[in-house]
């Protein structure tokens, strides 16, 4: 975690670095934290710490421990489940609706986003490995033409981050991904939208029965 910056709010700083040691790992289900080692980790007063809680707590990232403690939830299997259906169906509509409206300016982003994410990928930086990936899909939404495809994604935004990172924290997956963000974009390219649409739809209900398999569990090695 990094030390905050003004002159956006104390709490809303507080509120994003905390939530993104939520959404990559940092922060690991089950642990407990105070708001004491966590303004001490982002030097500021327990405040906007104190304040950055509440709210992440009233979003189900966080639950009571005791009086004054706090542990992370583990993402909640039900949402895990819901969210990737609904991503299953809506996002190989959003490829097949982006596909036509390919410009070569799109490709050349498409495929600067691919290759960031793979070099986030070998830094090792899984913050910036997971932006990559929220980054590309949102690529596709916004290609798509119909805003309510990357509005209605957006409602969940913070849980869907959860949940994206919890995929590419399994072995293995921070490549597999971009490998298939790859496959997605050149079939795109092609002009065969129902091929890059099934493409998609296999990309999500693969990371989804991969990180439902009871016998996996997240490891470090992707961090």
């Amino acid at each position: 975690m990094e030390s905050l910056e003004a002159p956006k709010s104390l709490v809303d700083q507080a509120y994003e670095v905390i939530l993104d040691a939520l959404c990559d790992g940092t922060f690991k289900p089950g642990e407990r934290l105070t708001q004491e080692d966590i303004a001490a980790r982002l030097k500021v007063s327990r405040q906007p710490v104190t304040h950055a809680l509440v709210v992440l707590k009233a979003q189900g990232f966080l639950a009571q421990s005791g009086r004054r403690g706090l542990i992370v939830t583990p993402v909640d299997a039900a949402f895990f489940e819901a969210i990737y259906q609904f991503r299953s169906a809506v996002e190989p509509l959003a490829v097949r609706l982006a596909t036509p409206r390919l410009t070569k300016q799109a490709i050349l982003r498409g495929r600067s986003l691919i290759e960031h994410g793979r070099n986030m990928v070998v830094a090792g930086d899984a913050r910036a490995g997971l932006q990559a990936d929220m980054d590309f899909h949102s690529f596709i939404y916004d290609l798509s033409g119909n805003p309510i495809v990357g509005e209605t994604m957006r409602l969940h935004w913070r849980h869907l981050r959860r949940a994206m990172g919890q995929v590419l924290r399994y072995p293995g997956m921070s490549i597999s991904v971009w490998q298939e963000h790859g496959r997605i974009l050149e079939a795109m390219i092609r002009g065969d939208a129902e091929g890059a649409a099934e493409l998609m739809r296999r990309h999500l209900i693969e990371a989804y029965e991969r990180v439902e398999k009871p016998s996996q569990a997240p490891t470090d090695a992707d961090d």
